[in-house]
């Protein structure tokens, strides 16, 4: 019944290793399919080399396993809360890629500094405050979920154009109309958390990219009269 849903899902987690955004098993990808109310996710801890289609496990929102002999990715509970509050998005990824880990454990949003961050989105990636010690030792990866939200309300950030953060000492989420897409945007923010580096390296005292530059570059790819690509 979810043969299609796995093999996007299982699809998406093989890119997300041949980008080169994991680190052994840490990392994953899920795919939704809203009209069962379910999602497939990577199963825990199983190395990309060994992962299979058959591995795949299907969770509905309340994070009850509806197919698969594996455990889901110990990450499970921030996906089904992202699908639960968020009805436009179709796929999450979670990686631990290393500049976009970097910016967290910084606990700094990445400034916008040049026109490839302005091609994907108008604003700083931001950064979540780091969880605090009630949610913590509550149920913490539904409280991931609760923190990203919170932290998209405080900044009156809309997901639906920004779709990616980074989590203040642990890493970044990213998500998009399907896996692949939460993939591709899992890659634009680590080379971007990369570029951000090397220009505060250059130069510490670089400027922001001015208003100008950035409604250009954005709305060329997004904008009612956009005409980049075919």
């Amino acid at each position: 019944m979810y043969k299609d849903l796995k093999q996007e899902c299982y699809e998406a987690n093989m890119q997300l290793n041949a980008l080169n955004l994991v680190v052994y098993t840490f990392g994953n990808v899920s795919a939704v399919d809203r009209k069962n109310g379910v999602f497939a996710i990577k199963p825990s801890g199983v190395p990309y080399e060994d992962l299979k289609l058959e591995d795949i496990v299907i969770v509905d929102f309340d994070n009850n396993i509806i197919e698969g002999n594996m455990r889901p990715s110990s990450d499970t509970k921030t996906h089904a809360y992202l699908y639960k509050n968020w009805p436009n998005i179709g796929g999450v990824a979670h990686t631990h890629a290393t500049y976009s880990v970097a910016w967290a454990q910084a606990q700094r949003d990445i400034p916008i500094f040049g026109t490839t961050h302005a091609d994907h989105l108008t604003t700083d990636i931001p950064c979540a405050a780091p969880m605090a010690d009630a949610l913590i030792e509550g149920n913490y990866e539904h409280n991931t979920g609760i923190q990203i939200l919170d932290c998209f309300k405080e900044k009156n950030l809309s997901y639906e154009e920004v779709e990616m953060v980074l989590i203040g000492n642990h890493g970044p989420f990213a998500w998009g109309k399907n896996a692949a897409k939460a993939v591709y945007n899992s890659k634009v923010l680590e080379v971007i958390a990369e570029m951000a580096h090397l220009t505060l390296q250059i130069n510490p005292n670089a400027p922001r990219l001015k208003d100008s530059l950035i409604k250009k570059h954005y709305e060329r790819k997004h904008g009612k009269d956009s005409y980049y690509g075919q």
